[in-house]
């Protein structure tokens, strides 16, 4: 059985000796570097429909965490 998604959900992920809050939410996906407000968000509506930005998307939002 699953849980509804109502309300956000923050996680730590550490990758690459780099600290990371990821934060899901209703509305979408959010990865910020820990200690920072701003960060990629991808909406839920464009991970469903696989859309064509969201591979540019995605390859911006990991070189700008890779080159900060």
């Amino acid at each position: 059985m699953t849980a509804k998604l109502d309300k956000s959900i923050k996680r730590e992920l550490e990758l690459d000796g780099k600290t990371y809050t990821i934060t899901i939410a209703p509305d979408g996906v959010k990865v910020t570097e820990k200690g920072r407000r701003n960060g990629p968000e991808v909406s839920w509506r464009t991970i469903i429909n696989g859309d064509a930005t969201l591979n540019a998307d995605l390859k911006t939002s990991v070189d700008a965490t890779q080159n900060p």
